[in-house]
């Protein structure tokens, strides 16, 4: 029963050889780039999503900032692409994954606190040690500091995952329930399939959520070292 509970969340091979390199780069597709002067209406509509959520993404840096805008807005299309396409039956959503999100959460978090260091660096020291503080707490503050610091993206992988795979789960469990219930109870198999088509319309919505939240959260780290 686990295995076949969690068997969407292996990791696909091809003649022993993981093909999720070729998952990965295949959102890349569904962003054509315009070819001619005048765009068709997807490049229009894509342009128009894009500079609205840069709008919202950037309206708090200053200019230093800024110089992350592409990253940012490359991140959360490709995060809410990938858990899109990770919808569709028989397909794998490499966000379920713990080892990606951590591939992706840490080097943001890096650059973000190193920026930090190197253009505000009284700034960042001074987060580790609150003005006020008693003597006799101030390593005690310290620790705890460099500990919630550390802890950042591992809170940004952890819940992208968490989200990500317990959505999936419950879509399996209720998708299993429903096709068992269809020989026993036809009325308590409608109730449950009504159940699990709102719950899909949700994690269309959450997949959604989930990349605006990753990226907010790297924006917000970024706007604090800038």
């Amino acid at each position: 029963m686990n295995e076949n509970l969690f068997a969407s969340f292996v990791m696909p091979s091809f003649i022993g050889l993981p093909i999720v390199i070729i998952i990965i780069m295949f959102p890349i597709m569904l962003f054509p780039s315009p070819s001619r002067l005048i765009n068709n209406r997807l490049i229009t509509f894509q342009l128009w999503l894009t500079r609205l959520v840069l709008k919202q993404m950037m309206a708090m840096h200053n200019n230093k900032g800024r110089t992350w805008s592409l990253m940012l807005v490359s991140l959360i299309m490709f995060i809410g692409s990938t858990n899109l396409l990770g919808l569709l039956p028989h397909t794998f959503t490499p966000t379920t994954q713990l080892s990606m999100n951590l591939g992706m959460a840490i080097p943001l978090w890096a650059g973000a606190v190193i920026m930090g260091f190197r253009h505000k660096t009284k700034s960042s020291l001074a987060h580790f040690l609150p003005q006020g503080t008693p003597i006799p707490l101030i390593p005690m503050l310290i620790i705890i500091e460099t500990i919630s610091l550390f802890i950042q993206p591992m809170a940004l992988a952890v819940r992208l995952t968490a989200n990500i795979t317990a959505g999936h789960l419950l879509i399996h469990l209720i998708g299993g329930a429903t096709l068992a219930l269809i020989s026993i109870s036809t009325p308590t198999a409608m109730v449950t399939f009504i159940i699990l088509i709102m719950l899909t319309i949700l994690e269309f919505a959450v997949a959604l959520i989930q990349a605006y939240v990753f990226t907010l959260l790297v924006s917000l780290y970024l706007h604090d070292n800038t």
